[in-house]
């Protein structure tokens, strides 16, 4: 018993270097200060310019970047990305203290691109280092600690503008500071020994450790003497961990084989996407985030244009924050919600959806900054509520490997939609659009899919209906 104790407790210090890491990098209080700095006296540079030709490139950079990424996370063993993703956080804030000009910006938003693209390294690491049972703890710690980060750094940001009187160059200067020192964090984790695809145990062995647990868990197995040697039978409360390095003599590492690994991938996502309800929840998902990454790119745009900054006290810092733990709140509760997802499902995200294209009408139109802070807290709360349950239903569906796959897909059509979105509305070769046009374009978007969804959900739920009427004429008929 003594043995096995210090093994249970070999997640907590990866755990909370990852975390403390996860709350460094996103402890920015000048993010939500960006566009006010780069139409400021520090970059001195124009709308066109910042809206038009700036930020594009960290859509097209985040699209080209994350499918490499996603396989060299894995196949790298996911501390190497992390530490990418903190040196490239570096470069990007250091850019932004001392780069000028508008090839010198744009350059920065590659690295930004990186970094967002290299995030996955962070959400997945812990999955190689804990057992089974700590998925869900351990991935709460996660997000709770970028959540955090974030809350916090957008605080002290707006205290330090509103009340401090802080240049908004000094804001960058302590964002620079804080994820530099993520990064010597970072090289703190230990490194993995396992991963979801290129580097795992022996598929027989993972079957035989299956059937333990599927034996733990009442089922009835035939006696297989090849499981009396596989670890843990004895210990009802162990699972199958990826982080172990040696189970036995017959555990080895399988040699990494590339093009296996990516036809086993392809026949995962056919087999995922062949389900009805897996393939509205991932297309629901991947429409709404390519709206929602447009929206959170250009809101400060939106804002800069309908109380300038350098005329007014503006309060993004305190926004941010607000919708940010009022999002998290709305998390939360999604556990505490008792709904038949499989029937109304469809009708509920395009509900909500509807609700979210009315928000940022009302961002575009009512040219109040007040109104426009309002709506901008209701529309992230409804996208984070709604994309929690999107993941509870995805992934309560699929296993580990699985789930990383439809994720990694989900975000590459969602970057996609984004790219061409971008590529015609916002992009100076394409139509280059003003922000108040393409935000009118954004809320016209969330509707379409609204409509989409009700139609599909209308759908269903009639379809169920007349399966249950049918079911109960049968037992009627068959009844004496």
């Amino acid at each position: 018993m003594d043995a096995r104790a210090p093994r249970g407790r070999v997640w907590v210090l990866p755990t909370a270097l990852l975390c403390l890491y996860g709350f460094l990098a996103s402890l920015r209080p000048s993010e939500p200060f960006l566009t006010p700095y780069l139409l400021g006296p520090d970059k001195n540079l124009t709308e066109t310019q910042v809206f038009n030709e700036i930020y594009p490139v960290w859509t097209y950079s985040y699209l080209v970047l994350l499918f490499p990424v996603f396989l060299a996370t894995d196949y790298l063993r996911y501390k190497p990305v992390i530490l990418l993703q903190g040196l490239s956080l570096i470069v990007t804030w250091f850019m932004l203290l001392y780069a000028q000009g508008l090839l010198a910006i744009q350059f920065l938003e590659f690295f930004y691109g990186l970094v967002t693209a290299t995030e996955i390294a962070y959400y997945s690491y812990i999955y190689s280092i804990v057992d089974l049972d700590l998925y869900q703890k351990v991935t709460s710690y996660c997000r709770s600690a970028t959540l955090m980060g974030y809350t916090v750094g957008s605080i002290c940001g707006q205290v330090l503008v509103s009340v401090a009187n802080w240049s908004l160059f000094s804001l960058n200067v302590i964002s620079l500071t804080s994820v530099s020192v993520a990064f010597a964090t970072a090289w703190f984790l230990p490194m993995p020994q396992k991963s979801l695809f290129f580097h795992h145990v022996l598929r027989s062995q993972v079957s035989r450790e299956m059937k333990v647990l599927d034996c733990k868990n009442g089922a009835v197995i035939q006696d297989d003497p090849a499981l009396k040697r596989v670890p843990g039978w004895e210990d009802i409360e162990s699972k199958v961990p990826l982080n172990v390095e040696e189970h036995s003599t017959e555990t080895q590492e399988e040699r990494v084989d590339i093009p296996k690994v990516l036809r086993e991938l392809w026949r995962d996502f056919l087999q995922c996407y062949s389900s009805r309800p897996m393939l509205c929840w991932s297309m629901w998902w991947a429409f709404s985030t390519c709206g929602y990454f447009q929206v959170i790119n250009y809101t400060q745009g939106l804002w800069e244009m309908v109380l300038p900054s350098q005329n007014f006290e503006i309060y993004n810092g305190g926004v941010e924050a607000v919708s940010t733990l009022l999002g998290a709140v709305a998390v939360f509760a999604v556990g505490y919600i008792k709904v038949s997802w499989a029937t109304w499902g469809e009708v509920a995200l395009a509900l909500f959806s509807l609700l979210i294209a009315a928000a940022v009408y009302v961002m575009d139109t009512v040219r109040n900054i007040w109104l426009c802070y309002a709506s901008y807290v209701i529309f992230r709360i409804v996208y984070m509520l709604l994309i929690t349950i999107a993941t509870f239903q995805i992934a309560t569906k699929l296993s580990m490997e699985r789930y990383a796959l439809v994720f990694g897909i989900n975000t590459f059509i969602a970057l996609g939609l984004q790219t061409l979105l971008t590529l015609i509305v916002v992009d100076s070769s394409g139509l280059g659009l003003n922000i108040f046009t393409q935000f009118m374009i954004y809320a016209s978007y969330f509707a379409a899919i609204a409509l989409v969804f009700l139609v599909s959900g209308i759908y269903s739920v009639m379809k169920n209906y007349r399966r249950q009427e049918e079911m109960r004429s049968r037992s009627t008929t068959s009844s004496p």
